[in-house]
């Protein structure tokens, strides 16, 4: 999901985020992995690699903290703060997007569905306009290793995406499969794309 929620990887662990996603003559490869060293400071150093039809292969970068101020409690809420540098794959070497924003959770009928919402700025690095971005979204649980997320971003100007899919945790909290169809709202054929992603996160593995 695009929409972040108000939870890190546990303390003295860390996860690898990746996802293949396909649209109309493009494919992108992510890979963000991810460790939390301190406790409460999760750092995430990752990349992409773009390929589309008729043109040479590109690549991308990402680069963010995340920390948590109050956490996500089952039937309770949580926020925290995430900021960080990204240079998209589709974009020209030497410009990248700066942004923060703020991720809250809520938790309904014990943790059955949770609920996220994001709001948060972008230094456009291609514009260099200032933009505001936001992300509704949520996961309800349709068994007990079945989930079923659903979420809707964009920014201030431009037509809003959304995303829709199911999660399967293949190994309860540890190997988790993501399978998702996205578009624009009154988009074209080349902004709807399809995605598998998986992720992986490890016990606590430092004293």
């Amino acid at each position: 999901m695009v929409t972040d929620d108000a939870r890190i990887v546990d303390a003295k662990a860390c996860q690898l985020e990746s996802w293949v996603k396909d649209s109309r003559g493009r494919s992108e490869y992510w890979a963000l992995p991810a460790c939390n060293f301190t406790g409460n400071l999760e750092l995430t150093l990752g990349g992409a690699r773009a390929s589309a039809i008729g043109q040479a292969p590109t690549t991308g970068v990402v680069l963010q903290g995340k920390t948590i101020f109050k956490a996500l409690e089952t039937n309770g809420w949580g926020i925290g703060l995430a900021a960080g540098m990204a240079r998209p794959p589709q974009t020209a070497a030497g410009q990248r997007d700066w942004y923060a924003y703020v991720p809250t959770s809520f938790s309904f009928h014990d943790d059955a569905m949770v609920v996220h919402a994001n709001v948060g700025w972008l230094r456009d690095g291609q514009s260099r306009r200032d933009r505001l971005t936001w992300g509704a979204g949520t996961e309800a649980q349709l068994a007990e290793r079945t989930w079923l997320i659903a979420e809707t971003f964009g920014q201030n100007a431009g037509k809003p995406f959304y995303q829709l899919g199911l999660r399967i945790w293949l190994v309860p909290d540890r190997v988790q499969l993501d399978a998702t169809y996205g578009d624009r709202n009154g988009g074209n054929r080349q902004e709807r794309w399809f995605s598998i992603g998986l992720r992986i996160l490890s016990a606590p593995f430092l004293p």
